[in-house]
């Protein structure tokens, strides 16, 4: 592939988004069709309520309950079929999406073909799916009841209509700051989980609303792909207000940090899979990823597989894989990926840009020691499907360098001649101390509360922050990869990660961290 290198929410929610920084710091008159016009309108795991469309606004996406979460817990011997069906699931959405933005016109014109052409049939294959996961579970231990109530989708509205750039609560243990490490040294008491749910009380931030200077329709389609991102998905990150609470340093904190060198994906590993949420499935994630670190990683990888695998980090004994969506410039130029899956196929268009530079750092926590992490831990931070979701779990931040003071969670930022675009993850830091993975693969690993410590039943192990940097033009004309009905949202941003350290060097990180020691 040809790759370049070129309103305001409660304190603690703030804190929450904005504390990641602290580490670098020093149309309209449809009838109802079952259509809603907000994310936070409809809770995951239930159908969104029926409502008619608002005039002069478009239906842009499909919205589907996210079944992992409606789901108990999945026995082992059933985890393969049931995350298989789930990945059927996506794909059947896609499709469905597909349909939609063909016919979005007819759709307009004839509501009734929206249920008829795409929302009924989703509904069947959605209702299959859902059974064979039930009969999956049913063969290990109790079949779940009151799966069929997951099935039904509906189409919605893009609401990124202005709004808050900022942070947000947690919902159920998704959210969490950046580690709360200032420069490697304090450590930052919040942690996050903003209990708040994310609910703004009222009003909007004027200084973190939409780039009043794009002067675009933002319900109008943008975006090389035709779907998304709209101009009010940016904001000029000079009119946001910083954001970032400098941690407070507290006695018997683990203030060390460690670094590991990866590279930033210079020699072009990328691919469509996710072995973490769709193990054995070709193109389970819908769009691309920039791999660092293990070779090995695709669908089909094992444990094995990774623990033999090459390398790019610069030290042998961090084996371990870091991945992410892909971000690509919206400049009209095809990549060898244009006519493939999780590329072109997906509606993931433009040029893919290598970071100018990716950071890896593991840190410690505000009120304790840390204890390793055991290998093959599986973690995910943020959410791929944020838009449709909620944003409970969404958790990256956008920033631009030199102003890194101010993060943003839903727009992603324009940043001034000679700085350059900021992503950076917070990587849950609280392990339930047994368990590598989990059916949704979150429950397993948690943020640590707003004292800092772990919930009960959890420990602390080292915080993985990434920080990566890209140089691309000035403005909005960029955008992440993301599965076709998430428009390509920054909300939607996440990233992956195995530990696939060995024991000795795994050991030699958590004693530089509890030490106190900046290492590599």
């Amino acid at each position: 592939m040809r790759r370049t290198s070129r309103k305001k929410r409660s304190t603690l929610a703030n804190r929450a988004i904005a504390a990641s920084a602290a580490l670098i710091l020093g149309g309209g008159g449809l009838v109802a069709v079952n259509v809603y016009a907000s994310a936070g309108e409809g809770p995951s795991g239930s159908s969104p309520p029926t409502r008619t469309q608002n005039a002069g606004s478009q239906l842009s996406t499909i919205d589907c309950p996210e079944a992992v979460n409606g789901l108990p817990e999945v026995p082992d011997e059933a985890r393969g079929e049931v995350d298989r069906e789930l990945a059927a699931m996506d794909t059947q959405i896609t499709d469905a999406y597909r349909q939609f933005a063909d016919r979005k016109e007819q759709i307009a014109r004839d509501p009734g073909l929206a249920e008829n052409a795409v929302l009924g049939p989703l509904r069947s294959k959605r209702t299959a799916s859902l059974d064979r996961i039930g009969i999956a579970i049913g063969r290990a231990g109790e079949r779940p009841a009151g799966l069929e109530s997951l099935a039904g989708c509906s189409l919605r509205a893009d609401d990124s209509r202005g709004g808050n750039g900022g942070g947000r609560g947690d919902g159920n243990g998704g959210r969490g700051d950046g580690g709360g490490q200032d420069d490697g040294q304090g450590q930052d008491p919040g942690q996050n989980q903003g209990q708040d749910g994310g609910q703004d009380p009222g009003g909007q931030d004027p200084g973190q609303g939409q780039d009043p200077g794009q002067g675009e329709d933002p319900g109008q389609d943008q975006g090389q792909g035709g779907n998304g991102p709209v101009a009010a998905d940016f904001v000029d990150i000079q009119s946001v207000q910083p954001n970032v609470d400098r941690p407070r340093q507290r006695r018997g904190a683990s203030r060390g940090t460690f670094t590991t060198d990866c590279g930033r994906n210079e020699n072009g590993k990328f691919n469509p899979d996710n072995v973490i949420v769709a193990p054995g499935v070709s193109n389970g994630a819908h769009h691309m990823h920039d791999y660092i670190g293990n070779q090995a990683n695709d669908a089909f990888a094992s444990d094995d597989d990774l623990a033999n695998g090459a390398t790019t980090c610069r030290n042998q004994g961090d084996r371990s894989t870091y991945y992410w969506p892909v971000l690509r410039l919206q400049n009209g130029q095809d990549e060898n990926d244009v006519d493939a899956d999780g590329g072109g196929r997906d509606q993931n268009v433009g040029e893919i840009q290598t970071p100018s530079q990716v950071t890896l750092k593991f840190v410690g926590s505000p009120v304790g020691r840390v204890t390793a992490m055991p290998r093959f831990l599986r973690i995910i931070t943020g959410d791929a499907k944020a838009f449709t979701n909620g944003d409970a779990n969404a958790n990256a931040s956008w920033s631009c360098t030199g102003f890194e003071d101010r993060q943003l969670t839903d727009k992603y930022p324009i940043c001034p001649e000679g700085s350059q675009v900021v992503r950076t993850f917070a990587f849950q830091n609280c392990w339930d101390g047994q368990n590598t993975d989990s059916a949704n693969h979150r429950t397993h690993v948690a943020f640590a509360q707003e004292n800092g410590r772990c919930p009960n039943g959890f420990r602390a192990v080292p915080q993985l922050v990434q920080r990566i940097v890209y140089d691309v033009p000035p403005g909005p004309g960029f955008a992440v990869d993301s599965f076709p009905e998430q428009l390509h949202k920054p909300i939607t941003d996440h990233g992956d990660f195995i530990n696939v350290f060995d024991d000795r060097l795994m050991n030699k990180l958590v004693r530089c961290i509890n030490d106190g020691r900046r290492c590599r």
